[in-house]
């Protein structure tokens, strides 16, 4: 059930990492993988964050995972009881396959995170695992079998079960179906949209497809170039996108019901993240430039609710 309960909060977060060193060891530059993000997650939500490669999309992950540390700004995580602490995070990667230990029955693998952090005996992670089989699908006579004796939409139920076990306040879903094939890309879709009904689940959804965020999101966010230029409903985003990348972003995406040659590809490649533009990181891709966008843009809330980094909305 959506609340407006944050469970986790990033404030004016960025993230750098240096690239070459000269004699003395000093880094000769930086890459600016996030460059002042402000985001919240909400209890019950899923939050779609979109962009294309070079975004900062997987960094934003391992942020959230806890796997980086911010170059500069703060992470506020909170628990059930609303005091700011670092709560649980659990992942479910993009290939099931190389994010399981080909060398465990899978009932070991899906109790893995409670193992590590509370030394439950056998027959208790022996029990979950079965339990959480069940909800995602996998017989409990398969759980002693390695993870190749099945399929990729199996494995990837199974890592599911995994983020599950040990009930994480945010599960983070990393290109969750990309790996799979496209048969099986709405069954892993509506076992996670079952899931979130029946467990309170909160999601962090990040993909390149924008399909599957349609689907899956209530708010989205998109990025480029290590900042959040548009987020919102997913639906006012998606349907009535308003800053000018949100559009190239959504024009690129092919649609049955005009030509493959009509998608617009993009204007120009994505800058250099060593150095930053001077001022609207879009500016030299945007089809609407003018006086006053050679200045940072600040994300603001419209009329419509959306926020949006772009003073000529």
């Amino acid at each position: 059930m959506k609340n407006n309960e944050t469970l986790m909060e990033l404030r004016d977060v960025r993230v750098r990492f240096p690239v070459g060193a000269d004699w003395r060891g000093k880094a000769k530059s930086c890459v600016h993988a996030l460059n002042g993000l402000d985001l919240a997650v909400r209890r019950g939500e899923t939050l779609g964050i979109v962009g294309e490669s070079g975004c900062g999309k997987s960094t934003l992950a391992q942020l959230m995972m806890g796997l980086l540390a911010p170059s500069s700004g703060a992470i506020f995580r909170a628990r059930s009881s609303g005091s700011w602490f670092g709560s649980g995070m659990q992942m479910v990667f993009q290939d099931p396959q190389s994010s399981l230990d080909p060398r465990l029955p899978v009932w070991r693998t899906i109790t893995e995170p409670v193992y590590v952090q509370y030394h439950n005996p056998v027959r208790e992670r022996r029990a979950l695992a079965e339990a959480l089989a069940e909800q995602v699908g996998i017989r409990g006579g398969y759980l002693d079998r390695l993870p190749h004796e099945f399929s990729g939409g199996q494995r990837q139920r199974l890592s599911i079960a995994r983020a599950l076990s040990s009930e994480p306040d945010i599960v983070v879903l990393d290109e969750p179906t990309s790996a799979l094939d496209v048969s099986v890309q709405a069954q892993i879709l509506n076992l996670l949209v079952e899931l979130q009904g029946s467990r309170q689940l909160t999601y962090v959804l990040i993909s390149h497809n924008v399909s599957v965020v349609r689907y899956m999101s209530d708010r989205v966010a998109v990025m480029y170039l290590g900042q959040i230029v548009e987020l919102g409903d997913s639906q006012e985003v998606l349907n009535h996108p308003q800053h000018p990348y949100t559009r190239l972003l959504l024009d690129s995406v092919p649609r049955a019901d005009r030509p493959l040659q009509e998608a617009d590809g993009g204007v120009g490649e994505l800058p250099d993240n060593r150095k930053l533009p001077p001022g609207c990181f879009f500016f030299d891709r945007c089809p609407y430039a003018g006086d006053g966008c050679q200045v940072p843009q600040r994300l603001e809330a419209k009329a419509s609710g959306v926020e949006v980094r772009c003073h000529r909305v």
